[in-house]
């Protein structure tokens, strides 16, 4: 999210960005909410004032028998009262306005990724290995999986609907040994740039806040799965009829909640509308548990760890000491794949369900260009470890994502396809994300001195992706699977994968 003061004081260089993206201008329609919003806030102080000023003086001209002057001074603080009444829900509305109106707008790119529209202008940055020269046509990797009996997409369907896979035997152990082979190049000691990665074990379901905080929401709402379960607590429903019975009165507080129970996600606006006006009612230390009386609307499977371990600083504020903060995680993720259709319909390339290790660092300003490079060759060691040969290439502007300032894509061969397939992307994202987390770090020099936490992401690797790298690289010509040296300690000493 983008800096309002910043916006206001450099409105073309702010234009020249979105441009760079292929937006048109902006700034005009963002500063005419900025300065209604100004302008209310200045109204109600005024308003304020004015309350507490002839507040001050009832009590005045009351001592002083002036009855008059007493009614006046009531009537002006009265008045001053209903303003600040309306003018504060006038606030929220334009506040909401200007939220949604950057928080849908991308991340402004730095200035030395190239311009493009798709992949076909991204750059070519190194390439390493050598790509196996087979003297056989080479398969894809469902082919292979399907042939081995050890990849079935009929029964997931059967379970689940399209893209969708059950991994069997030996497959299902590769997938696991991946992941763990992964881990601890991460998880190992910090030496010649490589390792010193935090283990984590995040929740797969988060709050709307959780994934607004890195840019999923509201932008990419559709691309996301969401949980309709429900944890509601009844008798903390009845606490806070009997705390405000006006709330009981006018907005049936237990039937509501009766509605919630029976509710589907249909209903979730009719349902956020009541939540607003309860909140409005009842006392500030009362608001968060009523937004959490809701909770089951507001949770998501989450597309990649990056959302968890990103949010782990949000809200809060960090010494620079402490900087940069490295995190990895295995997690299961769920897309929608909502812009695919078509695409990689077939196999494992682009499933709803996958698992993937995940790079998370957390910086100072200072220390964030120099981490995209380090954590791009903490997620290519695992392909040099593997002996995959890939290549990566920074991301032309058009096929960056929306959240990022400058994006490597490592790309692994894939001998069944015959090109390079994307297998991680890793991102700076600067202090984007930390704005619209409330991320901050305290400097170390002036303590005073609190600045936003830039962040960054990446895929150290994606572990289905992976597998298929495996599978497609070192496939035989009777369609078995050599197992990797690197990859046989995990996977108890199997050296090659065959039928029966």
């Amino acid at each position: 999210m983008y800096d309002i003061k910043w916006i206001r004081d450099n409105s073309d260089a702010f234009d020249a960005a979105l441009a760079r993206r292929g937006l048109a201008p902006h700034s005009a329609d963002i500063l005419k909410i900025d300065e209604e919003r100004r302008t209310l806030i200045q109204t109600l102080q005024d308003a304020q004032t004015k309350r507490n000023s002839a507040s001050k003086e009832i009590g005045k001209a009351k001592a002083s028998g002036d009855e008059a002057a007493a009614q006046k001074l009531m009537d002006e603080v009265a008045q001053a009262k209903s303003t600040i009444q309306s003018g504060e829900e006038q606030q929220r509305e334009i506040d909401a306005r200007l939220r949604e109106a950057l928080s849908t707008l991308p991340n402004a790119p730095l200035d030395d990724v190239p311009a493009g529209e798709d992949e076909s202008d991204n750059i070519e940055v190194r390439t390493w290995g050598e790509k196996p020269s087979l003297s056989f046509s080479p398969k894809q990797h469902f082919e292979l999986g399907e042939d081995l009996g050890l990849m079935d997409f009929d029964t997931a369907a059967k379970l689940s609907g399209a893209r969708f896979v059950v991994l069997k035997g030996a497959l299902a152990r590769m997938e696991r040994a991946i992941a763990a082979f992964m881990l601890d190049i991460h998880t190992g000691p910090e030496k010649d740039g490589l390792g010193g990665y935090q283990e984590m074990l995040p929740p797969a379901i988060v709050w709307d806040e959780t994934m607004y905080g890195t840019g999923q929401l509201p932008k990419f709402a559709d691309d996301l799965f969401q949980v309709q379960g429900f944890e509601l607590d009844r008798d903390e429903f009845e606490r806070l009829s009997k705390k405000y019975p006006e709330i009981q009165d006018e907005y049936g507080v237990l039937a509501w909640f009766d509605l919630i129970m029976a509710a589907t996600y249909d209903d979730k606006n009719i349902i956020d509308k009541s939540l607003k006006l309860i909140e409005q009612s009842v006392d500030e230390e009362d608001r968060e548990s009523v937004r959490n009386l809701t909770s089951g609307f507001k949770r998501w499977l989450i597309p990649t760890a990056e959302v968890p371990l990103t949010n782990m600083v949000r809200e809060s504020i960090v010494e620079e000491g402490d900087l940069p903060m490295r995190m990895t995680a295995w997690t299961p993720c769920f897309r929608a794949e909502a812009g695919s259709a078509g695409r990689d319909t077939r196999g494992m390339i682009r499933q709803h369900q996958f698992s993937k290790v995940e790079l998370v660092s957390i910086t100072t300003q200072d220390q964030s260009l120099d981490e995209l490079e380090r954590m791009t060759g903490c997620a290519e060691e695992v392909l040099k470890r593997l002996e995959l040969p890939y290549r990566t290439v920074v991301l032309c502007i058009g096929d960056m994502g929306f959240g990022a300032r400058k994006t490597y894509d490592i790309e692994v061969w894939l001998p069944g396809q015959d090109m390079y397939r994307e297998i991680s992307s890793c991102s700076v994202c600067g202090d984007f994300q930390a704005r619209r987390m409330n991320a901050r770090y305290r400097a170390k020099d002036d303590p005073k001195d609190i600045r936003y936490v830039h962040t960054l992401n990446g895929s150290g690797l994606a572990v289905g992706r992976t597998m298929i790298a495996i599978m497609e690289n070192y496939q035989n010509d009777d369609g078995s699977i050599t197992v990797p040296e690197a990859l046989r300690p995990y996977m108890g000493g199997l050296e090659t994968i065959a039928a029966g």
